[in-house]
């Protein structure tokens, strides 16, 4: 009789596709010195991946999940993240099994190597747990020198900015203007945007004190959703100051 984690890497083994698995590695940069380096592909889309979990995630335990989150596989350990968000934020998870769930996702962080990882996960998890917690942590993550530490500690406020407290991720965007990373860029800006679409006076407030010092991508995401007029005038801010 197979194990339920031999199921789940059945499952998504049969559900690879040969064209997506020659794809992904391109998409998620897994060459020499390209941030997922080494990775590897089955070819399964993330629609797929989702369903997966969602079939086992009630039967499977912690322990269980250990030999899938430190899979070499990429969809092996991003189906493994999605059992655990969906066992997070079960209606029948206790506080207690939250924080296992946490510890267990501390654990394995270094596992959690490229941005799906990071975005599927860090709100959900760290984000949702550290709300009404000491954040001492995300504090941590964000002077870290590991780019995915980085990435999870601004995520992990989009949690935050969605219950209306923006402190966190004002503080990580000021931090990251001058970090050297694109995907640091995206995040932040993305996360300036959430707030803008939430009060846009915030967000006006942080582009007239940064503009001049903002990554162009960090600025063009968090202007997205501004009107053509307003982004043009803080493109402009930012190409003659």
């Amino acid at each position: 009789m197979k194990s339920i984690q031999e199921n789940i890497l059945s499952d998504l083994k049969k559900a690879g596709n040969k064209e997506k698995a020659e794809f992904f590695p391109k998409f998620f940069k897994v060459g020499p010195g390209e941030y997922g380096e080494g990775d590897k592909f089955l070819g399964v889309t993330v629609p797929i991946q989702r369903q997966i979990a969602k079939k086992y995630y009630k039967d499977i335990d912690l322990k269980s999940l250990e030999s899938l989150i430190t899979s070499t596989f990429h969809e092996v350990r991003l189906t493994t993240i999605f059992i655990l968000v969906l066992k997070f934020g079960s209606k029948t998870t206790s506080e207690l099994e939250q924080k296992a769930i946490v510890d267990f996702y501390l654990r394995y962080i270094k596992f959690i190597n490229n941005w799906d990882l990071v975005d599927s996960s860090a709100d959900k998890i760290l984000g949702a747990y550290l709300f009404k917690r000491n954040r001492k942590l995300l504090y941590q993550f964000q002077k870290s020198k590991n780019l995915w530490k980085n990435r999870i500690a601004i995520l992990s406020t989009f949690y935050f900015i969605r219950k209306g407290d923006f402190k966190d991720t004002l503080r990580y965007c000021e931090v990251y203007l001058t970090h050297k990373h694109d995907l640091i860029h995206k995040a932040t800006g993305w996360m300036l945007r959430e707030i803008g679409n939430r009060d846009p006076k915030i967000l006006k407030n942080f582009l007239t004190s940064h503009v001049s010092k903002m990554p162009r991508t960090m600025l063009r995401y968090s202007i997205e959703k501004l009107p053509e007029s307003e982004r043009k005038f803080w493109l402009s801010q930012k190409s003659f100051v």
